[in-house]
């Protein structure tokens, strides 16, 4: 059968795990004669790469392909309708309402661990329009959940800048009761560290300078005998990465050696996305959460003893199943406590198939969750304000992002080793450059530096 070529446009939401998947489907694709556009309007095959985290996402979705049928209609007048494909956690979670919605417009569906079968899907699906299948209703779709599947075989199509994902695991064995992920993406499987370091190298050769190190719970890490530590470390001693990240983690994985490689080895950046989710004892066993509001505390302070320049960010739930006004004022002074460089906060949203939605009712009203999640975004302002103004006056180095900003073409963004933002005056440098700048203002979101003179 003739290769059906078709030009493709993808659009990601959700976690960086998602960037990193879109990279490897486009690579797929390429390979097997698909080509990319950069809109929408001149793609035969237009796929979602989504998100199944939170509920906005799903509306986000739906709408968006209520959306693309509208625009094409009006603008490509006589052309026919784009094949939709949805794909990712979404994809999985959502499977049989997205196969069975004879009004929703999409034609084929792939999970996280199917993206190999993408040509063949995207062929029958093809087929099924161009010649009358004789199920109207057909969808072709794969949503196996693997045990196995890594894309350790499949080097990622890149766009450029200077930071490279690399998923070193998939999945995730928590079952936090809020998270659907387990579900989405299946067991933890890790790849070897010769087959990571490996894409590493590629990294390099192409001009990246940076990676990050990608995984649901990335720091539970384990092939054969390394850990997540020796992985850190076999990273860095590849020629031309100069900086290495991480994400996510889960705070019950922190082993001695992980800190240790954190704090001294160079390349290692001194951050760490530390997700709490809430300050409460009794809620976070109802998230099944396996740590307490003692050890939040108490680690937080080993990891700031051991690393005292650390920036750390976290995530919070906030208006859980059953939560007190009570209880989320813990949260809120524990997030005081600690004081985090930034946070990333959220209105709890029942996932469907989780454990939470199965036992626990979503009893917070809307009106509460929104106020919980005011005062909690507007004390985390205040905190992050003091974290960086505290930076002022001090030397940072900064990895050079973006030339110009869509406020000032006179402006440039970095990021110091912390992960912060950092906002300098446009010089005589390129995106992947190194600069020692020195900081002036700090604001609750970035801080803003002047270039050292010489």
């Amino acid at each position: 059968m003739k290769q059906l070529t078709k030009k493709i446009y993808i659009q990601t939401w959700g976690c960086q795990m998602n960037l990193a998947d879109t990279e490897v489907i486009r690579s797929i694709l390429t390979k097997n004669g698909y080509g990319f556009v950069p809109n929408e309007q001149e793609a035969d095959v237009i796929m979602l790469n989504t998100c199944a985290i939170r509920e906005n996402a799903h509306r986000k979705v739906y709408g968006r392909i209520q959306k693309i049928i509208s625009d094409r209609c009006s603008v490509v007048s006589g052309q026919k309708k784009p094949l939709i494909g949805i794909l990712g956690c979404m994809a999985t979670n959502l499977r049989t309402d997205l196969l069975e919605n004879k009004n929703l417009a999409i034609d084929f569906i792939a999970g996280p661990d199917s993206y190999k079968r993408l040509p063949n899907l995207i062929k029958e699906a093809t087929i099924g329009k161009d010649h009358g299948s004789q199920n109207t209703d057909y969808k072709p779709f794969d949503v196996t959940l693997s045990e196995f599947e890594t894309y350790s075989d499949i080097t990622p199509s890149r766009q450029e800048g200077v930071n490279g994902w690399i998923s070193v695991m998939r999945g995730c064995n928590n079952f936090c009761t809020f998270c659907v992920v387990p579900y989405t993406r299946g067991r933890e499987r890790s790849r070897a560290v010769a087959n990571v370091v490996e894409e590493a190298k590629i990294l390099a050769a192409e001009g990246f300078k940076q990676v990050t190190l990608l995984g649901q719970n990335v720091n539970s890490y384990k092939h054969d005998s390394d850990d997540f530590a020796s992985l850190i470390e076999a990273v860095s001693k590849v020629d031309g990465i100069e900086r290495i990240r991480f994400t996510s983690p889960h705070p019950k994985d922190f082993p001695e050696n992980l800190l240790q490689v954190i704090a001294h080895n160079p390349k290692v950046c001194k951050q760490i996305h530390y997700p709490i989710q809430a300050g409460n004892n009794r809620i976070l066993d109802l998230m099944n959460r396996t740590y307490t509001r003692e050890e939040i505390l108490d680690h937080i302070a080993h990891i700031r003893t051991t690393i005292p320049n650390i920036g750390l960010s976290t995530d919070v739930i906030v208006g859980f199943c059953s939560e007190t006004d009570q209880e989320f004022d813990e949260t809120y002074d524990l997030m005081d406590k600690i004081m985090f460089d930034s946070a990333f906060i959220f209105k709890y949203s029942e996932r469907k198939n989780t454990i939470a939605s199965k036992k626990h009712a979503d009893d917070v009203p809307e009106a509460v969750k929104t106020e919980r999640i005011v005062r909690l975004n507007e004390l985390q302002k205040a905190i992050s304000l003091k974290k960086n103004a505290a930076h002022v006056g001090e030397t940072h180095t900064i990895l050079i992002e973006k030339l110009g900003t869509a406020k000032d073409p006179d402006k440039c963004i970095g990021r110091n080793d912390q992960n912060k933002i950092v906002v300098i005056p446009r010089g005589p440098y390129t995106i992947g450059d190194f600069i020692d700048v020195k900081i002036t203002r700090g604001t609750p979101v970035a801080l803003e530096g002047k270039i050292l003179e010489t």
